[in-house]
């Protein structure tokens, strides 16, 4: 069996092998700051996004075909196979929604849904003590720190689908992502009533995942407006009203009071129903939706086998707002000991989704880094 050094060693290989590809010019883009304990100088590396927006690095457009290659034989080693065929759809996706959209949205570039317009970074040099990479675009966010040989975090990993659903030949669809949609409802739906009141948070759903793509989510955390999350305003004026006027109505269709917006905060103590209140049945669910998510990476680096330990599954709370029919707008969370995953598939009349897997005591590696600096330059 791959063990995490061995997966590390192999990402060093692509890593190293892909930057062997670029030009000096192309270098200053693709490459970070060694990731470091200090908020500041690791700032960039601790930013990310899932909207259509400049991830940072070196995006496909400024690559050459076998540059491309090599990128995606790097972000190949940090995921599954599935989790590999999954974001390579995810991908191509912009050309689906580019169609659905008429072909007219810009976002302030020649072209708004592009393909191309995914971005890889290395952080440090690829097989020293301490270095990582980020590879990102519209509704893509993968985040790996390696240490000391080890791969230590792969969170936050974020995948979305616009459209959640589309149509193929010979009466298919096309649903990315459907499974994490299908296995939590069938959970809520198969609780009791008492059950569910305790797991179903609100009748309705917020417009977008609460902890949105903040580096730290704490206690109180509320959704970020669309227009948020970005990494800068437009240069054209005419652009940047239409995302904030498209913001805005994604709030006004929400319609959240401040008593709502309560009921769904993020906080630090679990909300909804723990795993220990649920049958061998629904655990039976709960193992197999935290597998959709946990199972985005390699065996070697997935938590997923944690959760074979009953006390484990017992700390899992199941948390969900909104109707529980197929087709309405819905929410729902997984939260527990080093877990944190959000679904939200509210906006386009509930067919675009968005999904992300955290662990808030983990993510970006910044507990392992603190303690790496305290026990090796701090003596």
């Amino acid at each position: 069996m791959v063990d995490s050094r061995e997966t590390a060693n192999a990402m060093a290989e692509a890593a190293a092998a892909w930057l062997d590809t670029l030009t000096a010019g192309q270098l200053e883009t693709a490459t970070g700051h060694v990731p470091a304990a200090d908020a500041g100088t690791d700032a960039e590396r601790r930013r990310w996004f899932y909207t259509p927006t400049d991830h940072g690095g070196l995006s496909f457009h400024e690559q050459l075909p076998p540059q491309q290659r090599a990128a995606m034989r790097l972000l190949s080693t940090g995921l599954s196979r599935a989790g590999y065929v999954t974001v390579a759809t995810v991908m191509g996706l912009e050309n689906v929604l580019d169609h659905t959209e008429g072909f007219a949205v810009m976002f302030d570039r020649t072209r708004g849904r592009d393909p191309q317009m995914y971005y890889l970074r290395v952080f440090g040099d690829p097989g020293s003590g301490t270095w990582g990479w980020r590879f990102g675009g519209h509704h893509v966010s993968v985040n790996v720190l390696v240490l000391d040989g080890e791969v230590v975090a792969t969170t936050p990993s974020f995948l979305g689908a616009d459209p959640a659903t589309s149509e193929l030949l010979g009466d298919a669809t096309l649903r990315p992502l459907g499974r994490a949609e299908d296995l939590a409802r069938e959970l809520v739906r198969s609780l009791p009533a008492e059950l569910r009141d305790r797991a179903v948070l609100l009748g309705k759903a917020p417009p977008d995942l609460i902890a949105g793509n903040r580096t730290d989510p704490a206690e109180g955390d509320s959704w970020v407006p669309l227009d948020g999350i970005w990494r800068g305003r437009f240069s054209s004026d005419e652009q940047q009203a239409a995302l904030e006027a498209t913001s805005d109505g994604i709030e006004e269709q929400a319609g959240f009071t401040g008593t709502e917006k309560d009921a769904v905060l993020l906080s630090h103590r679990p909300r909804g129903v723990p795993g220990s209140d649920l049958d061998t049945g629904q655990r039976e669910l709960l193992r197999a939706l935290l597998g959709s998510y946990l199972r985005r990476v390699p065996d070697a680096l997935s938590p997923i086998a944690r959760y074979d330990d009953d006390a484990a599954l017992d700390a899992v709370h199941l948390a969900w707002a909104g109707p529980t029919e197929p087709g309405a707008g819905h929410y729902y969370r997984l939260q527990g000991p080093e877990l944190l995953i959000e679904w939200d598939n509210t906006q386009r009349d509930a067919n675009h989704a968005h999904s992300v897997w955290r662990d808030p005591s983990r993510d970006f590696g910044l507990d392992l880094l603190g303690a790496h600096r305290r026990a090796h330059h701090l003596r």
